[in-house]
Formats: C-alpha cells, sequence, structure tokens
C-alpha cells in the first residue's frame, strides 16, 4: 500500500516534471527566429495538426505544412505538443463525435477502444469520421494561435527593440 505522502510526491514530481517540460517549450519558442507573421505559420500549423488524429505522423505532417505554407519549422514542431497524453483522449474522442455528427454516422464511441488500430476495426466509416471530426476541430484552434502568437511575438520584438535602443543612447 501507498502512504498519502507517497502519493502526494508522486504526484509532485509528475506535477513538477510536466511545469519543467511547459517551460522549456516556452523558452524555446522565446528563441524562435523569423518575423512574427513566420513564427504564428508555424504555430497555427502544429496546433492544427495537433489536434487531428495522426499521432505517429505528426511532425512529419507538420515539417511538411510548415515548408509548404512558408510557416517557422520549429515553431510547427513545438507546437504540435499540444497533442500530448493528457489531451489526446480528448482530441480523439471529440474528433469522433463531430465527424460522426457531420458524416451522420451512427457508429457509438466505446471507451474499450484503447488504440487506433482497436478503433480502425469499426471500418472505413470510423476512421473518415475520426479524421473529418478532427480536421473541423482543428480549424478555429489553429486560427487562435496564429493571432495569439502573432501578437506575443510583435510585443516581444517590440520590447527587444525599445532595449536595444535604449542601450544605445548615450
Amino acid at each position: 500500500m501507498h502512504s498519502d505522502d507517497q502519493i502526494r510526491n508522486t504526484q509532485n514530481t509528475l506535477t513538477n516534471r510536466l511545469k519543467r517540460r511547459f517551460h522549456d517549450l516556452i523558452e524555446r519558442a522565446k528563441k524562435l527566429r523569423g518575423d512574427p507573421h513566420y513564427i504564428a505559420v508555424g504555430m497555427a500549423i502544429g496546433v492544427f495538426v495537433a489536434i487531428t488524429p495522426t499521432i505517429p505522423f505528426h511532425t512529419a505532417i507538420a515539417l511538411a505544412l510548415a515548408f509548404i505554407l512558408r510557416g517557422s519549422k520549429p515553431a510547427a514542431v513545438i507546437a504540435v505538443w499540444v497533442s500530448n497524453p493528457v489531451t489526446i483522449p480528448f482530441f480523439y474522442l471529440g474528433s469522433y463525435k463531430v465527424g460522426n455528427f457531420i458524416l451522420g454516422n451512427s457508429i457509438p464511441f466505446d471507451p474499450k477502444y484503447e488504440s487506433l488500430a482497436e478503433l480502425a476495426k469499426l471500418g472505413l466509416n470510423a476512421t473518415i469520421a475520426l479524421m473529418v471530426g478532427g480536421v473541423i476541430l482543428g480549424i478555429v484552434p489553429g486560427i487562435a494561435a496564429y493571432f495569439i502568437t502573432r501578437k506575443i511575438f510583435t510585443t516581444l520584438r517590440a520590447r527587444k527593440a525599445q532595449r536595444d535602443a535604449a542601450d544605445q543612447s548615450p
């Protein structure tokens, strides 16, 4: 049996690791190079792809789209981490439900499905529903990521320019 202290320590360790991981991502994002539009396009692509049910291919898809749409490839790779073990179940369930609704399918979702392979056994209709729902759900967060990222980087760059100007004045 685990004592309450052991459980708390495990939770604190997990919380600290998540906080550290988030902080590292933020620090990497701050170091991105390029104009705010370029970085924002990369972030938007990464967030959009992260919400789609394309898990083993997120990074490759985000890089390809960033190349095609001329967005920041590093920003796209950072942003695909919106999809993680905590968020994936919500994204997939939401994608599945939205896709079924849009397509008029009545395939029930059963939480016993533990993998995409098991879900794929439901057939092509379920797979298409998952993909359609993921694309639809990814649009608004992708657009929001673009505008939020552009605003943040425009502000960061303006502050840096002011600091640089202040440092160079006599």
